[in-house]
């Protein structure tokens, strides 16, 4: 059974930065493909940066690209986020997902439902 388990988040002032990391057990890491999304309140899960098996090739979303750096320690078995330059509209909790789908299209590696294995979320709080 795929465990996934998030650490780094806090309470952090607009301009800092954090690292969120995602460990994984019960699994060969380079199995899946990585992924984190984020949950504000009263808002719908969004999708935030993917990594491939290899680390390879990265995607990311527009509000999130270039600020945030997605990677991965497959020997650790763990996910990084590296979160620079963050905005109060960041603060939400983080969610570390893996998938055992792969070639999907652009769109279909966006979607929460691609995602079988969930973590149990970290929060980054951003004061202005």
């Amino acid at each position: 059974q795929v465990q996934l388990v998030e650490s780094g988040g806090g309470l952090v002032q607009a301009g800092d930065s954090l690292r969120l990391s995602c460990v994984a057990s019960g699994c060969t890491l380079n199995d899946y493909a990585m992924c984190w999304f984020r949950q504000a309140p009263g808002m719908v899960r969004e999708f935030v940066a993917r990594i491939s098996r290899s680390g390879g090739s990265t995607y990311y979303a527009d509000s999130v690209k270039v600020r945030f750096t997605i990677s991965r320690d497959n020997a650790k078995n763990t996910v990084y986020l590296q979160m620079n330059s963050l905005k109060p509209e960041d603060t939400a909790v983080y969610y570390c997902a893996a998938s055992s789908r792969f070639r999907l299209t652009d769109n279909q590696r966006r979607l929460a439902s691609v995602y079988g294995y969930w973590g149990q979320g970290a929060q980054v709080t951003v004061s202005s």
